[in-house]
């Protein structure tokens, strides 16, 4: 049995959460603020990065050599007071260049490990489709597992980690496809297209003033978020309510993309716990305590593009997967 005075420290230690959840969202706010001081016209992709790092996720960045996508990494890395390390994958790179390896200490006389860049908080993986697959699956245990596996011992990788990897279109000359197993690990895929005319005007105006891509302390861009931030995020993303019928609405519309008739493989109940893990995460930094359709529908094309693949002929007439989705989201009923 409650007593007022339950009542009111329960009201008191509410009203305290929901301040130190506010400021915990300004602060993130300022990381678009921050990463803005680089990279012009970026918005979204600065949102599904975040989303990636509080839903405990990995992002894909995909576009065309130009487009900021190693510069919006950087950015994103420098606003948050955590560690990061760059790898540039490349034809002749090894697994070992990735996770680390056994080197042999002559004054010691045994091996001991060394480890590699994965082994920080935020690692870029550049273009990481110009390696061979067998570099890429390097990164599958590291990105589900959090941890490196060499010579029988295993060894936890830092936290909070993420990998944020780029890569150019397949189409372009020297790239590998990525494996399935590969494109499952990313939670996000998110695409930078070739800026507006404004913001490109923008970018010019930018460099023409003196900024150097390369040195962002100059830019004035700084870290505003912590390592404790990060994790009373990812704690309080954690605890974001979701009823039944959003449940299943998710369900529904994972089943629609495996009935469609230009797909050929549709979302996996993987693809589903992702799309629920990153609206987690978008609904929290809404301010909104439950998840609402809303939510569901704004990170639904992120989260699902990399994982449906089209029938050949669909490709061929040139139909396109975000196209796909959101037929689908308009062909589900909406719960009320």
């Amino acid at each position: 049995m409650t007593t007022p005075n339950d009542d009111q420290q329960n009201a008191h230690a509410d009203e305290t959460a929901t301040a130190d959840h506010d400021e915990l969202r300004e602060r993130f706010a300022g990381v678009r603020t921050e990463v803005g001081k680089a990279v012009v016209g970026q918005d979204a992709a600065v949102t599904g990065l975040v989303v990636s790092l509080l839903a405990r996720g990995h992002a894909l960045l995909e576009g065309v050599p130009g487009v900021a996508k190693t510069l919006l990494v950087r950015s994103l890395s420098r606003s948050l007071s955590l560690d990061s390390k760059r790898v540039q994958f490349t034809p002749d790179l090894m697994p070992g260049d990735v996770t680390g390896s056994l080197v042999y200490d002559t004054k010691a006389g045994e091996f001991e490990f060394r480890e590699g860049p994965v082994f920080t908080n935020i690692m870029l993986a550049d273009e990481i489709n110009r390696t061979p697959p067998k570099t890429q699956s390097s990164l599958l245990e590291a990105m589900e597992e959090r941890q490196v596996s060499a010579d029988g011992v295993t060894r936890p990788l830092p936290s909070p980690f993420m990998v944020a990897a780029t890569m150019n279109p397949i189409e372009y000359e020297g790239t590998y496809t990525l494996p399935e197993a590969q494109l499952d690990r990313f939670l996000v895929k998110l695409v930078l297209d070739v800026p507006e005319r404004e913001t490109e005007v923008e970018v010019l105006r930018r460099h023409a003033e003196g900024f150097d891509p390369r040195d962002l302390a100059s830019a004035g861009v700084t870290p505003v978020v912590t390592a404790r931030d990060i994790t009373a995020a990812q704690d309080a993303v954690a605890n974001i309510g979701v009823t039944d019928a959003v449940l299943a609405y998710l369900v529904d519309l994972a089943r629609a993309t495996r009935q469609s008739p230009s797909v050929r493989i549709g979302v996996s109940p993987r693809g589903t716990t992702a799309l629920l893990a990153a609206t987690k995460a978008w609904t929290w930094l809404t301010g909104y305590s439950s998840i609402t359709p809303d939510h569901v529908q704004a990170m639904l094309v992120p989260v699902w593009r990399h994982r449906v693949q089209l029938r050949p002929e669909a490709e061929l007439e040139g139909v396109s997967v975000d196209a796909i989705l959101t037929s689908v989201m308009q062909q589900v009923q909406v719960p009320f």
